[in-house]
């Protein structure tokens, strides 16, 4: 099992690097936008940094995948996750995902959020098989909301989105 750790500042290009080898995968889906989309900005990702909500796991010296995450209505969101391709499969996603369960265990929070791409299989259907159950339009929270409009204003609602919700009490780790 790889090491998770607290990113920090001189990881911010490799992330960086990661959110663009991680997004091709999309282009062979015809998602060729998201693609081609610009990894966030480096000082979006030293804010995560700075907050104490970015964690790395390495293989050898350098990062090979990422998470960071929000707080949105009282619970932990997870802005993004991603792993190179070279190094799916072995659970570094699911790993991460772990760690901020557990952080937010620490800090009180109820749940995990994240919005998501309902037919890319490693997105909704691989959260799905985690734990992770649909918020139904009717039971999002207003920050929710507000991901979700500016994702859209974004051009992401192109293709079906949906956000999601997992329970802390509940998640089972490994």
């Amino acid at each position: 099992m790889a090491c998770v750790r607290e990113a920090v500042e001189a990881d911010i290009p490799d992330l960086r690097e990661i959110e663009r080898d991680a997004g091709e995968p999309f282009a062979r889906l015809g998602m060729t936008e998201i693609a081609e989309d610009e990894p966030p900005s480096p000082e979006t990702l030293q804010s995560y940094v700075r907050a104490g909500r970015a964690w790395v796991i390495d293989d050898i010296d350098r990062p090979v995948a990422y998470l960071v995450a929000d707080i949105v209505d009282g619970n932990a969101h997870i802005d993004q996750v991603s792993v190179r391709p070279e190094q799916r499969g072995r659970r570094l996603g699911k790993q991460l995902i772990d760690h901020l369960v557990d952080w937010a265990r620490e800090r009180g929070l109820p749940a995990v959020t994240l919005t998501t791409f309902t037919e890319v299989p490693w997105n909704g259907p691989y959260y799905a098989r985690l734990g992770f159950r649909a918020v139904p339009a009717e039971e999002q929270t207003p920050g929710l909301r507000a991901v979700c409009a500016a994702e859209a204003a974004h051009g992401l609602q192109r293709w079906p989105r949906t956000c999601m919700r997992a329970e802390v009490a509940s998640w089972i780790a490994g």
